[in-house]
């Protein structure tokens, strides 16, 4: 039986735009043009918190989650992305309707990602992590970045499978964006802790942790809820990304995870690459996988296509994956099943 719930792209899709983070400044406008410009194929409606921005969010809560519940129960709309995260989606987090979400797409990163996963462990809908809106006001996509559409448009039983990228970008200048938007400057190399080559199986969950770990004790974050009820108990592989957390909070923070029982039956552990390169007192991210696979015995691959140094692949929580790593190369093969 059929239990996570795929949605699926088909023709022109109708393209939703709401912001229950961070929406555009006034200086941030002109990305409006752009994405209209390329996606003239397609409908798009943007919503008034797109173009809103007051203290560290778009508006009010109420107002954040009752424009995505909206994209959510209309019929028209196929697919949902914000323009970007930011800092407060966990206060709409107890106001989404999980009872009427219809199947459809949710695509973003970021402080997003609290609510994909949110939703995911509580419907069982599967939610897509990768590019935000304004990462694809381009004129074109680089060849990472575009699979997103292959990805959702993948139908229930498929599979679709991307590979690492050539290279990522290793700092923003937002000032000079090329035609893809990123400047890829620097040679993509996936990592694996103690190994040479690695595989690895299970159903993927995951999200940036400066903000999914704050799920944790709430009814919003029941991973073993989840896999009971959604997954028949399946290992997971948890594809995790650090935006801006020290060495040692990020250490503190998926230790939480840890003893919250979120690596229960986890078949690895996947890390994108960050920004994070302080140490404190000699103790430097790299630190941080290295005492993760000694102490759980799990393979852990680093630097990975995920997160806020792009390009990344589009992750889909819920889905079977098989993860391979072998020569700084990587491919992740994804499952609708």
């Amino acid at each position: 039986m059929l239990l996570i719930k795929y949605p699926i792209l088909e023709g022109n899709f109708t393209i939703g735009v709401t912001a229950p983070s961070s929406g555009l400044t006034e200086t941030m406008y002109g990305y409006i043009h752009d994405i209209k410009k390329r996606f003239s194929n397609h409908e798009i409606n943007i919503a008034p918190t797109t173009l809103m921005q007051h203290k560290a969010k778009s508006t009010e809560a109420d107002v954040r989650a009752s424009e995505l519940n909206a994209f959510f129960k209309d019929h028209t709309t196929d697919i949902i992305i914000p323009p970007f995260g930011g800092e407060l989606a966990l206060e709409i987090i107890n106001k989404i309707d999980y009872r009427q979400l219809r199947t459809k797409w949710l695509l973003g990163y970021s402080d997003i990602s609290t609510i994909l996963l949110a939703i995911t462990l509580k419907t069982g809908i599967a939610t897509a992590h990768g590019p935000n809106l304004v990462d694809l006001r381009g004129v074109y996509s680089d060849s990472t970045t575009d699979m997103w559409t292959k990805v959702l448009k993948t139908k229930t039983g498929g599979k679709v499978i991307q590979c690492s990228s050539e290279k990522y970008q290793s700092k923003w200048d937002h000032n000079n964006p090329t035609e893809c938007v990123f400047n890829l400057d620097s040679p993509t190399e996936w990592k694996v802790v103690n190994e040479d080559e690695v595989q690895i199986e299970g159903r993927l969950l995951g999200g940036c942790t400066d903000v999914i770990h704050h799920l944790i004790g709430t009814p919003f974050g029941d991973v073993n809820k989840f896999r009971e009820t959604f997954i028949n108990n399946d290992a997971v592989i948890w594809y995790l990304e650090n935006c801006e957390a020290s060495s040692t909070e990020f250490r503190r923070t998926l230790l939480q995870m840890q003893l919250a029982g979120w690596f229960d039956n986890c078949s690895g552990l996947l890390f994108g690459r960050t920004r994070v390169v302080d140490d404190i007192e000699g103790y430097t991210i790299d630190d941080v996988y290295k005492d993760l696979a000694e102490e759980l015995k799990m393979p852990v691959i680093y630097d990975i296509d995920c997160g806020h140094m792009p390009p990344q692949m589009t992750f889909i929580n819920g889905a079977y994956a098989i993860v391979e790593c072998k020569n700084g190369n990587g491919k992740l093969t994804q499952r609708f099943i």
